[in-house]
């Protein structure tokens, strides 16, 4: 079993990902082999994990995957060391728990036997950090908390005081990190700016991993990493959509599940990726179209001008399916308003008309029970997901898709569409429910 440490945090913001991140580039300058994962629902996160280590990055969720095809995951991936980052507060979940848990990165740890790291925003404090440490070590006995990295340390007084307190309270200290405003990425209203689109990554990743090693003690850090036993039993996959899958790719449309794809490959799928920006049609030999999700409001004005793409679209759909999730679902429907107002037109497969203009966020995890198949799923079929935009409906008079309900099994209104041989939706697919 690869040894592992889950980095976790007690709130977003304190500074993980930017921290993992440069632990991955430290380790990998070093040559070992890291490999990551990402706890909960994000798109974005994995890939610049993908960036930093040289391979790909995998979610895993206590609330949508059961404990075997978690562990089928994290035991398929041979590497020198786990760096697995959390999400929110280390303990933060859901009410209602899932298939094994309720979506707290802590229920990864005890599940994994990873220890916990604890990455501190130390701003405005000095030995009180110690107690917030403290109270997150006993908070769940089964959890191990091994020690915290200080983050945003604002002098070497501050520091001093930081490490007293730590002391006292008998927590490990791994290093402290002064600030850096200049280690940064770029951020928009889902998150991180993605991967592909930041200019000089691979500088600014070698930087963070500079940064990281000198002043993160890596050997120490690496030497309370562990891991335990796990069930070897082969959990149960969705098949893939089609045998051939033409897949939309791009800066546009970029927000699918990495463990999908490898599931979908692993099952004899191939995958026929296709720019909508570069204004490319599907290709019309493959079985089925899917549009993930992405960022199509950016990129309205382009996607409404690309002639071919639309062409394209609209003769696959004569004879063969197609599916979108959340952004491409929009793309799907009649028209998209941006968040100037401004309406573009869409594909038109399905009637549905979004705005951006009236923003509202809609977060959380579904599960949805389908009233209408979908490529390569029957009706009635249950399926985990999760939902994360800030679009609003104006009109969906087509056919609804699903039904869903949101972590505490309340309806969602959203219930996606179907018309023909096209369906959509805002959930994005995770794996079968139980």
């Amino acid at each position: 079993m690869t040894p592992g440490l889950l980095i976790a945090a007690p709130s977003s913001g304190s500074g993980k990902t930017t921290v993992n991140l440069g632990l991955i580039a430290a380790f990998r300058a070093m040559g070992i082999a890291v490999q990551p994962f990402k706890c909960g629902p994000d798109y974005i996160d994995p890939a610049f994990h993908g960036a930093a280590a040289g391979r790909a990055s995998f979610n895993l969720d206590s609330w949508a995957m059961d404990g075997a095809r978690i562990a089928a995951r994290v035991t398929s991936l041979p590497a020198d060391l786990i760096l697995a980052e959390g999400a929110m507060g280390l303990f933060d979940g859901v009410a209602r728990p899932g298939l094994s848990g309720n979506g707290a990165s802590a229920d990864l740890a005890a599940q994994m036997g990873w220890p916990v790291v604890l990455v501190l925003d130390c701003g405005g404090q000095a030995q009180s950090a110690a107690a917030v440490a403290l109270g997150f070590r006993a908070f769940r006995p089964e959890v191990q908390v091994a020690g915290v990295i200080l983050n945003r340390v604002a002098s070497a007084r501050h520091e001093a005081l930081l490490r007293d307190g730590m002391a006292q309270a008998g927590i490990a200290v791994f290093g402290a990190l002064p600030r850096r405003k200049d280690l940064t990425l770029p951020e928009r209203h889902l998150g991180l700016v993605q991967a592909e689109e930041s200019a000089g990554l691979s500088e600014t990743l070698a930087a963070l991993g500079a940064f990281v090693a000198e002043h993160i003690d890596l050997a120490a850090l690496r030497a309370v990493a562990l891991a335990k036993p796990l069930s070897q039993r082969v959990p149960s996959a969705l098949p893939p959509p089609g045998q051939r899958i033409a897949l939309a790719r791009d800066v546009a449309f970029s927000f699918v599940y990495p463990h999908l794809l490898a599931d979908w490959r692993a099952q004899g799928a191939e995958i026929l990726p296709f720019s909508p920006l570069a204004d490319q049609a599907p290709d019309p030999q493959a079985d089925v179209c899917w549009l993930p999700g992405g960022y199509p409001e950016l990129h309205a004005g382009v996607l409404a001008s690309a002639q071919n793409f639309k062409a394209g679209m609209r003769e696959f759909a004569r004879t063969k399916p197609i599916h979108g999730e959340c952004g491409g679902y929009m793309t799907l429907g009649a028209g998209l308003i941006d968040a100037q107002g401004q309406r573009h037109e869409m594909l038109g497969l399905l009637r549905l008309e979004t705005s951006f203009h009236a923003r509202k966020m809609h977060l959380g995890y579904r599960l949805a029970t389908l009233a209408h198949p979908i490529p390569g799923l029957p009706a009635g079929q249950r399926l985990t997901g999760h939902e994360f935009h800030y679009a609003t409906i104006l009109h969906q008079p087509d056919a609804p898709l699903a039904e869903v309900l949101d972590a505490t099994h309340q309806p969602v209104a959203e219930t996606g569409a179907a018309r023909g041989l096209v369906t959509g939706s805002f959930f994005h697919l995770i794996g079968p429910a139980a």
